[in-house]
């Protein structure tokens, strides 16, 4: 099996700032495997505030790629086979979440078009389940935040990031553009219990339907009180990474956002959604910012969840793939094999890093 990758420079459309900071791109590796002659599309999208990049991917993928190259010709692709590439795969390094991703999601693409099926009905995941998609408003002045709005007109719910002194006024700078339901994102940026407490309840009263981490990621014990008071489900975001993070979790978030791309692909993430399942969790699909290939992958997760955020690549001006079919505000799965995604053309992802 060979695996190449190449890094890629994700421009996004609109600068974006969180309550943590501001960026104008990602950093991103688009991960190939070659076997028996088909090709699947993995990718690997790394925000700064994880701690990987262009040289951890490429160093992490260098390893991987030998590792596959030893994947005897004629085996058979399946879920097995997956977990136990990815099982070895995990245990070349700590860490690299990303790329791991990137790996584990080109061998979902790859298995599908081995067996010349979507994804989603190899894993058996109902498209009809689908839930809307957000669309992600980051924090901005209320010009900027009215000129994105025109972005979000294709989708039903959107998401909105606060953390900020001057919460109140973004959300009702949003409110005067739209009476669509709305998903708050704090990024860890309220510090104060009380007052949390009360922006919840104001937030309630203005169409807000849950609350992503409220609290910096360790601070477990605030996101409990507020989560025990709160008229509203709060879901983990920082605080949840893999699926060894979920026991400490339960009873003390209502839910949690899982990401392709912290989870080390949908082998972990599809553990995740069980093990938060027997403990009584909602479930958000989340995505960073992404190609389509990312964001097809989150979306055969997105049906087994409550709630979709997976706009990633819609907040792009160069993303290398068609974007995703929308339908009624949804994502909508495919028949063609593996994910469904098509490249664009060469000369069609301005900024592609060779």
């Amino acid at each position: 099996m060979l695996c190449t990758f190449q890094p890629l420079l994700l421009e996004l459309k609109h600068p974006f700032r969180l309550a943590t900071g501001m960026r104008t791109h990602t950093n991103a590796v688009l991960t190939t495997l070659e076997f028996e002659g088909l090709t699947g599309y993995g990718e690997a999208a790394m925000p700064p505030y994880y701690g990987e990049n262009h040289e951890t991917a490429s160093a992490f993928l260098q390893k991987a790629a030998h590792y596959l190259k030893t994947w005897p010709s004629g085996s058979s692709l399946n879920q097995e086979s997956i977990a136990t590439i990815m099982s070895e795969i995990d245990a070349l390094t700590p860490g690299n979440n990303a790329a791991k991703a990137s790996v584990d999601i080109a061998l979902h693409d790859l298995w599908g078009k081995l067996e010349n099926l979507p994804l989603w009905q190899l894993l058996s995941v109902d498209p009809q389940r689908m839930p809307p998609t957000s669309f992600t408003l980051g924090i901005d002045t209320p010009e900027v935040l009215r000129e994105k709005m025109q972005d979000a007109a294709p989708f039903s719910v959107i998401k909105v990031k606060l953390g900020t002194d001057h919460d109140k006024d973004i959300i009702r700078t949003v409110r005067e553009l739209t009476d669509k339901p709305i998903y708050v994102d704090a990024n860890q940026g309220w510090t104060d219990r009380q007052q949390a407490l009360d922006l919840v309840a104001w937030l309630a009263e203005n169409g807000v339907k849950l609350i992503e981490q409220p609290f910096k990621k360790d601070d477990l014990a605030s996101a409990q009180w507020l989560s025990e008071r709160s008229h509203l489900p709060v879901f983990a975001d920082e605080s949840c990474l893999r699926q060894a993070d979920l026991p400490q979790l339960a009873g003390v978030f209502h839910g949690v956002n899982i990401k392709l791309m912290k989870s080390t692909g949908l082998h972990e993430a599809l553990r995740m959604v069980n093990s938060a399942r027997s403990m009584g969790m909602q479930l958000m699909v989340g995505c960073m910012t992404e190609t389509s290939c990312g964001i097809m992958a989150a979306a055969t997760l997105a049906p087994l969840c409550d709630y979709a955020d997976i706009d990633g690549c819609w907040l792009i001006s160069n993303n290398p793939f068609v974007l995703p079919e929308m339908e009624a505000g949804k994502v909508r799965l495919t028949n063609r094999p593996g994910l469904g995604v098509i490249p664009r053309r060469r000369g069609g992802a301005e900024g592609v890093m060779g």
